[in-house]
């Protein structure tokens, strides 16, 4: 036996998966498949034996439609995907958001989103002085503000 310590360093997270497998044929119309599914078709079994589910997406992060074909008896790799909301306190010029969490504490990590749209809405919103709580969509390690809510005047 050896007399020498041996040190390890882990760089790992908790070891929780980011994705769970589920079978291609339970999937429906707004689920999720690392992209958010809009449509769902399945074909019947062919010559080969599989029938086959066509997917059409949204990345739900970028917002570019994707298409996929799976097997249908074939699992796909679906993400955790978590949506929180959060009370907008501020935002910097560099363009990042500085959000009230449910503990009171304060999240400042997150950028503004490339949706022109929310982008508007955001910045009009908070220039009115309005209290704004913004919708964040959380999956795979990305984070993002996806939808926007106006509970009234500061």
């Amino acid at each position: 036996m050896s007399d020498e310590e041996h040190h390890f360093e882990s760089k790992a997270d908790a070891g929780a998966s980011k994705t769970y497998p589920q079978q291609a044929g339970t999937i429906r119309k707004n689920g999720y498949i690392v992209i958010k599914v809009v449509e769902v078709s399945t074909s019947k079994t062919g010559k080969h034996g599989h029938a086959k589910c066509h997917f059409v997406g949204i990345d739900i992060f970028t917002a570019k439609k994707l298409e996929d074909i799976v097997p249908s008896s074939h699992n796909c790799d679906v993400p955790h995907v978590n949506r929180t909301d959060y009370q907008l306190i501020d935002i910097s010029e560099d363009g990042f958001v500085s959000l009230l969490t449910e503990s009171g504490d304060t999240k400042d990590d997150l950028r503004l989103p490339t949706d022109d749209n929310l982008l508007k809405q955001i910045k009009d919103g908070f220039a009115e002085g309005k209290d704004l709580v913004v919708s964040v969509m959380s999956a795979m390690g990305e984070e993002q503000i996806c939808a926007l809510k106006d509970i009234g005047p500061k």
